[in-house]
């Protein structure tokens, strides 16, 4: 299943966090919000790009926008995680996968020539009004979240 397109609504969910607090998208309509999907926590890559969305959240939230860490990992992994790291970003478990199926980011994956169904890195920008702006995926981590800063930043200066 390809990620969710742009201009179409963003499916709504309501997943647990590691601040004990349901997190529903619904919520936040009229603020932007940028879903950051990652396959684990505590791995290399997840942990770096965890580290950039987490010194970058002071700005994100003098936008408004809202910033969501999305994983199979269970609340008490991401807690332990946010501790581990001192993260400021908010993580949501969604160990069935019902959230990241939505957004079409449970795929096919292969590493080492052996296939498994896997969540795909990716960040998807949610205007204020429930629509995908836009889905980006992660091919390279480093500046990963900086460069969603700009596209929040990009999205509020358009015109309504």
């Amino acid at each position: 299943m390809p990620a969710i397109p742009t201009g179409s609504p963003a499916p709504d969910f309501e997943l647990m966090t590691d601040r004990s607090r349901v997190f529903r998208l619904s919520d936040n309509r009229g603020h932007p919000v940028v879903l950051f999907f990652y396959p684990q926590d505590d791995t290399e890559g997840c942990t770096l790009e965890n580290i950039e969305f987490t010194a970058l959240i002071p700005q994100f939230e003098g936008l408004g926008v809202r910033v969501l860490g999305v994983s199979p990992d269970s609340v008490s992994a991401h807690c332990a995680f946010r501790e581990k790291y001192a993260l400021c970003a908010v993580l949501a478990s969604d160990p069935d996968h019902r959230v990241i199926e939505a957004y079409g980011l449970w795929q096919l994956k292969k590493m080492f020539g052996v296939e498994f169904m896997g969540v795909r890195r990716a960040t998807v920008l949610i205007d204020p009004d429930g629509r995908v702006s836009e889905v980006i995926h992660a091919t390279r981590i480093k500046g990963h979240a900086q460069k969603r800063l700009d596209a929040a930043r990009a999205l509020l200066k358009r015109p309504a």
